[in-house]
């Protein structure tokens, strides 16, 4: 009787082991989500200034056809997509798009919103192609001195 209690092996993870298991991935998960979370704000930065560019060549089309860049109603939604995801995609918007302009030029401006309000600034296009952003005459992820 004694040998056959002997030969129950006894298996599985004492508390110590799982609570040493959790620290770990505790701490992996620490540093990963920061990154990943910098990473969804350039994805969609990067979603923002394409759609700038898309405007701006909307807006140039709109000039060739009547000669100027007066917007009749002064939105921008006359000639492009007033959000950012342009396809919607029922997705929530993350940049609001606007347009100030004349009979000249214009200013193109995306505006965070949603997911994006405060973790982000304003970026701006013209009609010279000049770009800025945080108070800085470049859109990040163009050139290091940017970001």
């Amino acid at each position: 009787m004694m040998t056959a209690r002997k030969a129950i092996a006894v298996r599985g993870f004492t508390l110590v082991e799982v609570m040493i298991v959790v620290a770990i991935v505790g701490i992996l998960a620490s540093i990963a989500y920061p990154s990943y979370q910098q990473y969804v704000i350039r994805s969609k930065r990067s979603d923002g200034m394409a759609a700038l560019m898309n405007a701006s060549q909307a807006m140039e089309r709109f000039r060739v056809n009547n000669y100027n860049y007066n917007l009749p109603n002064g939105v921008i939604s006359d000639v492009f997509a007033s959000r950012v995801p342009v396809d919607g995609g029922g997705a929530d918007a993350y940049y609001n798009l606007s347009v100030v302009s004349d009979a000249t030029t214009y200013t193109l401006t995306a505006t965070p919103v949603g997911s994006m309000a405060g973790l982000d600034s304003p970026l701006t296009l013209t009609n010279t192609g000049a770009r800025t952003w945080n108070g800085k005459d470049c859109w990040p992820e163009g050139s290091n001195d940017c970001n």
